[in-house]
């Protein structure tokens, strides 16, 4: 079994980004947010501001818009920010397009569950020393 790489290995400043599209709107979008901020949380990171986005439908390449991207990349100048974590999920080519022009490590929700799975399933392991688990 592969094991994946932890996301955090430190508390990191984290900037949030959503996007309002298709049937959304921006409370429902807000909401969303909410909850990946204390996803975040619970990972390591810490959410110091949300982006958003009002777009017919993502970009191609970075998800969100061309002045977006540049009004984030200069937050993130100024600020210390780690990492850029998107409320929906990106295709590799938009993670690498947005880093590319951001400069910092960016992940998608999923990304971030798969990460908080991975940190609860070791510490439950660690819970558990000594248990009998059968081979197979």
């Amino acid at each position: 079994m592969i094991e994946k790489k932890q996301l955090f290995t430190k508390e990191e400043n984290a900037i949030l980004v959503g996007l309002v599209y298709k049937e959304q709107n921006e409370t429902q979008v807000n909401e969303y947010l909410d909850e990946l901020t204390f996803l975040a949380e619970t990972a390591g990171a810490n959410a110091i501001k949300r982006f958003t986005q009002k777009l017919a439908h993502p970009d191609s390449k970075t998800f969100v818009g061309k002045g977006k991207l540049e009004e984030i990349k200069k937050y993130v100048e100024d600020k210390q920010i780690d990492v850029l974590i998107f409320d929906d999920e990106l295709n590799g080519s938009q993670i690498s397009n947005i880093e590319k022009a951001v400069g910092i490590k960016t992940i998608d929700r999923s990304d971030l569950i798969l990460d908080i799975f991975a940190r609860r399933a070791k510490t439950a392991q660690a819970k558990a020393p000594g248990q009998d688990h059968p081979q197979t």
